[in-house]
């Protein structure tokens, strides 16, 4: 019976396997803020998420412990061969950049935004951080994006001025992209898939972080309130590997 269930888990679309992380790791707390930012954000988008409800996966996740959870999540990321670097993106001048240049270097990709709350600490933080680290190998990615209270409203040219202006950024900027949605960014599709949040796949709002090691691969994801420098112990031990 059990690997028959088991089977079934593996065998089943990915969104369900987001739906059941959900399920067993959110709290009420987290829950609040992220229904908020969703209800801000991403409108119907996925609706059916919430209508389906958590009732269907019952029959599926009794008997199943978190450890035969996290194996299939582990098994489903194993059959993504991409990396980072097989991607092309724009830069915030329009220009074609392939991030295969980026090969052999550990890259913090964040989505940000110029009238966020957190907008001030994030930007000076990665500034900070990028002056320290960038010599030992250290990229940061940043993604302008508007999908959150529309805080990032301003044409690139704007938003460039306003980063490299204000807060001295010298990391690379991009061009403005979706995160979440129809129209996400195939480089934001791959870095969701390769590491799921609380409600699967979705970014939940300005400056979440994913950190990508020197082969282009996604070891860790951490939530918008998760600063920069508690990031840099993570870092450090990424660029020491």
């Amino acid at each position: 019976m059990a690997s028959m269930g088991f089977a079934s888990v593996l065998s089943a679309p990915l969104h369900s396997l987001a739906q059941a992380k959900l399920q067993l790791n959110s709290n009420s707390a987290c829950m609040a803020f992220l229904d908020l930012s969703n209800r801000a954000s991403f409108g119907s988008s996925k609706s059916t998420f919430f209508r389906d409800g958590f009732s269907s996966l019952s029959p599926i996740l009794s008997g199943f412990s978190l450890k035969s959870r996290s194996f299939a999540t582990v098994y489903a990321r194993a059959a993504t061969e991409k990396t980072i670097h097989d991607f092309t993106v724009k830069d915030i001048d329009g220009k074609d950049v392939a991030l295969n240049k980026f090969k052999g270097r550990v890259l913090l990709i964040v989505n940000v935004a110029s009238r966020c709350g957190l907008t001030s600490s994030n930007y000076s933080e990665l500034s900070h951080i990028y002056e320290k680290y960038k010599t030992q190998g250290l990229e940061i990615l940043a993604f302008p994006c508007n999908q959150f209270g529309g805080q990032e409203p301003g044409s690139n040219s704007e938003i460039k001025q306003f980063a490299c202006t204000r807060f001295k950024a010298e990391f690379p900027i991009f061009d403005k992209v979706d995160v979440n949605g129809p129209n996400t960014a195939p480089v934001y599709q791959f870095l969701k898939s390769n590491a799921g949040g609380f409600l699967g796949d979705l970014i939940k709002w300005n400056f979440e972080k994913f950190l990508v090691d020197k082969n282009g691969k996604v070891v860790e994801r951490y939530p918008p309130t998760t600063s920069p420098f508690q990031i840099e112990k993570d870092i450090k031990k990424i660029l020491a590997a």
